[in-house]
């Protein structure tokens, strides 16, 4: 188990600057989520943890050593790919032995490693099997136990469920966290997917542009995001960016808006239902039974798009007319400059 700080990280690709003054701790053990949209350079971010690249700029610590100088091999980092990245051509237990067999670690430890790594993920019967025998998510678990044989300071992955369908990236998700849980190592992981990020992370990492815009827990970030992007990229379905001057058709938000508030933003979920002239009023375009939740999607009368998430016992149909207002604490107000000027959260003023 590590630190890992980040100084001042800059990245130049032919005079194109794709990461601006990064600064980051890490803490022995934390598993960290780098999130953000394609293009925002959490994969390059990983890449120069890991020594794959060079930064243009900053410094890179790991237990308080700088590392800049020190190559990917020796700075005690394992990488487990998207793409598994395992020989065809060999079995489980020689793509896991290779890179011990490759430093000259002796016979006896190399199969006291690998056996046991087999046994934390659940591949022993597996070990005489080729990659092409194995499913997505075992070979997925090989690549993973190619980095526990290293016994690596920290654990890098970059998008490693992104290959898989939808219903093995769950179970994945959840191996991976009882993986962390186990270990105790410290982790980064890269993701565009902010459900992966939500789930896992002790502490995610918003990028955007090569900035970092917000750092914190899932439910920091939930509940507190500093700006309108990370409110609309954190929580599916997205948050309901209302402008300022529609939202004080309610009575209960008129005075409670900051003056200088722009637009507010109000989760799917945080909308409750009012009788019509009571809050705002929306007109129903789609309705869509998800279950135990009903997805609405409509229009207010200034035209703002919203959607909301309803007990699926609801049924509101097209065309029809609803009052509509946010939950009383579930709501925030954006100013000009995108910034988080008010939230509330079950009440409280934050």
């Amino acid at each position: 188990m590590s630190t890992l700080e980040l100084h001042a990280i800059a990245k130049t690709f032919d005079a194109v600057q794709v990461l601006h003054q990064v600064d980051l701790a890490v803490e022995t053990g934390e598993f960290v989520v780098f999130v953000g949209p394609s293009g925002c350079g959490k994969s390059t971010l990983l890449r120069l943890i890991a020594g794959l690249d060079l930064p243009s700029g900053g410094e890179i610590r790991i237990d308080g050593q700088r590392v800049n100088e020190i190559g990917a091999a020796d700075r005690g980092c394992a990488m487990v790919f998207q793409s598994y990245a395992l020989y065809p051509h060999m079995t489980v237990y020689a793509n896991m032995a290779f890179g011990l067999e490759n430093v000259g670690t002796p016979r006896e430890q190399i199969e006291q490693k690998v056996r046991a790594a087999a046994a934390l993920l659940q591949l022993d019967a597996l070990l005489q099997r080729k990659p092409t025998q194995l499913s997505g998510g075992q070979r997925q678990r090989v690549a993973i136990g190619r980095a526990i044989v290293r016994d690596p300071k920290i654990f890098l992955f970059d998008e490693p469920l992104s290959n898989l369908d939808a219903e093995l990236r769950v179970s994945m998700r959840a191996e991976l966290r009882a993986l962390h849980q186990r270990l105790g190592a410290t982790m980064v992981y890269v993701t565009h997917d902010q459900v992966e990020a939500m789930t896992l992370a002790d502490r995610i990492v918003v990028l955007r542009a090569g900035r970092i815009e917000q750092v914190g827990t899932p439910q920091q970030l939930y509940d507190r995001p500093d700006n309108v992007f990370v409110a609309g990229f954190i929580g599916s379905p997205r948050m309901n960016f209302v402008p300022a001057a529609q939202a004080r058709q309610d009575p209960t938000l008129r005075d409670a808006l900051a003056a200088d508030a722009v637009q507010v933003g109000v989760r799917p979920e945080h909308w409750q239902l009012v009788p019509l002239g009571e809050g705002l009023s929306m007109t129903v375009t789609t309705s869509e039974y998800l279950g135990a939740q009903r997805l609405v999607l409509g229009r207010l009368d200034d035209g703002s798009v919203v959607q909301l998430l309803l007990d699926g016992t609801l049924a509101p149909q097209a065309g029809e007319r609803l009052g509509i207002r946010p939950q009383a604490g579930r709501w925030h107000a954006f100013d000009a400059a995108e910034r988080r000027r008010v939230t509330t959260v079950a009440g409280d003023a934050r």
